[in-house]
């Protein structure tokens, strides 16, 4: 029995990996490309929460019989939402502070501030959630005491599906070299006549785009309030620089590291004694190697 349980919380503990790999891999294509640190990524993923809670309850109302594939339209659409809020927050804000990352911390930190009070304002302080789709309620019975819910399987081959577009997308398109070539060599990549500003704003939209298809993924397993977003940005951030600043791969291994061994640590301790023995394996993790797991390689002369 207690084995059951115990594979039961790695399997939960791979599907919140999952979500945090959707919000690290954002964090770091933006962190890698432009050295920004979003403070307000968390939020970020919060508006795509809330963007599938909106969804369902717009089909619900219009169209009632179509509700239980609501959550499927507020996929793309949270996409949406997040990549346009993160190019507005790009255009307004961050393109103004560029080579400033004190100045930039503290401004999408106050970006953070502003977007928790809208959320509160527009949908309230109590926490709100999404009804999980009657496809994805029942659970795979692999043993007698073992079932693994469909929502936390989806969610699992859901990320798999993001991470494989990302790559997809990053090696195989042009706009895709380009983001590369500007995260290897930004003097060089502008001397080839690579627009270098439309390129950071459109890696911004793309992460924070990312992180809204975390939020919506999220909102299946929790609930969402204002501040859902502040419990998973210190995690994705550690994700980023453990796995390697700009290494999208680093981002993978990271995160369903971090994810598993918290899980685990939970499992055998508490979730607060969890959290701090993964900051202690970290720290001692980044004493050994201080540029993480994949550290990035730059084209750049020293």
């Amino acid at each position: 029995m207690d084995g059951a349980i115990f594979v039961s919380q790695l399997f939960n503990g791979l599907s919140s990996a999952s979500i945090l790999l959707l919000m690290a891999l954002g964090l770091a294509i933006i962190f890698g490309l432009m050295g920004v640190i979003n403070m307000a990524h968390g939020e970020i993923m919060t508006a795509g929460a809330y963007t599938a809670y909106i969804v369902e309850g717009a089909v619900t109302h219009w169209a009632p019989a179509l509700s239980t594939y609501a959550f499927l339209a507020a996929l793309p659409l949270s996409f949406l939402v997040a990549a346009v809020l993160g190019l507005i927050v790009e255009l307004t804000v961050i393109r103004h502070l560029y080579g400033r990352p004190l100045e930039t911390l503290l401004a999408t930190w106050g970006v953070s501030l502003i977007m928790q009070q809208g959320f509160r304002s527009i949908f309230g302080s109590n926490n709100v959630s999404v009804t999980t789709p009657t496809w994805l309620r029942s659970a795979w019975h692999v043993t007698t005491n073992l079932d693994l819910p469909y929502v936390r399987i989806f969610i699992l081959v859901f990320a798999a599906v993001v991470v494989g577009g990302v790559f997809a997308y990053l090696y195989r398109t042009r706009s895709g070299l380009e983001i590369r070539a500007v995260m290897q060599n930004r003097d060089m990549a502008a001397c080839l006549g690579v627009a270098t500003r439309k390129i950071d704003a459109l890696t911004f939209a793309l992460g924070c785009g990312l992180a809204g298809l975390a939020g919506c993924a999220l909102a299946l397993i929790g609930p969402i309030g204002p501040t859902t977003g502040q419990a998973y940005i210190v995690d994705s951030f550690m994700v980023v620089v453990t796995g390697g600043v700009g290494k999208v791969i680093g981002a993978v291994v990271g995160a369903f590291a971090i994810g598993e061994l918290q899980s685990t640590f939970e499992f055998f301790t508490s979730a607060t004694a969890g959290k701090v023995l993964i900051f202690v394996l970290i720290i001692i993790f980044l004493n050994i190697r201080p540029a993480g797991i994949f550290p990035s390689r730059s084209r750049s002369l020293d």
